[in-house]
C-alpha cells in the first residue's frame, strides 16, 4: 500500500468560472478561480496526492503552466491522465479523501455531484471518493475570500 497527500490553492478573481470537482458553481460575487487550466483546486490536490503516493512528482511536472496545451484545460481530463500513470505502474485506488477550504459559496449541496464526477472519471465507486468542505473561520487567505484551497489524501494498493 502507498499513501500520498496533495494540496492546492488558487486566487478568486472576477471573470473566471468557479470549477470545483468538475462542477461549475455559482459564486455569490461572481468570482472564479484563477489559473492556467480551469484551476480546479479539488482535482489538482487529488492529482498531487495520487502522484505523491508513487513518488512521481507533482502536476507541474506533467502539466506545466507555461505549456500552452494546458491553457483552460479541464482538470478532470488531466486527472484521467494521472490515473493512467497510476494504473500503468500496477496500482489501484483504495480511496481518495479531500477537504476544500472556502468561505463561500456553500459547497455541501454540490458535494455528491463532485464525488460522482471524480469517481466516474477514475472508474471508482462514489464511496471511494470522500469530499468535505469547511470554512477557515474568516482566517487567512481563504477566510478573507482571496482564494480557495484543498487538502487531499490518496491510498493506493497493488491488486
Amino acid at each position: 500500500m502507498r499513501i500520498g497527500n496533495g494540496y492546492d490553492i488558487h486566487r478568486l478573481v472576477p471573470g473566471r468560472p468557479l470549477i470545483l470537482g468538475g462542477q461549475c458553481l455559482p459564486h455569490p460575487d461572481g468570482l472564479g478561480l484563477d489559473g492556467h487550466s480551469d484551476a480546479d483546486v479539488l482535482v489538482h490536490a487529488l492529482m498531487d496526492a495520487l502522484l505523491g503516493a508513487l513518488a512521481l512528482g507533482d502536476i507541474g511536472k506533467y502539466f506545466p503552466p507555461e505549456d500552452p496545451r494546458w491553457k483552460g484545460a479541464d482538470s478532470l481530463v488531466l486527472l484521467e491522465q494521472v490515473m493512467a500513470l497510476v494504473r500503468q505502474r500496477g496500482w489501484s485506488v483504495v480511496n481518495l479523501d479531500a477537504v476544500v477550504v472556502a468561505e463561500r459559496p456553500k459547497l455541501k449541496p454540490h458535494i455528491p455531484a463532485m464525488q460522482a464526477a471524480i469517481a466516474q472519471r477514475l472508474g471508482l465507486e462514489a464511496d471511494q471518493v470522500g469530499v468535505k468542505a469547511t470554512t477557515n473561520e474568516r482566517l487567512g487567505a481563504e477566510g478573507r475570500e482571496e482564494g480557495i484551497s484543498c487538502h487531499a489524501v490518496a491510498l493506493l494498493q497493488r491488486p
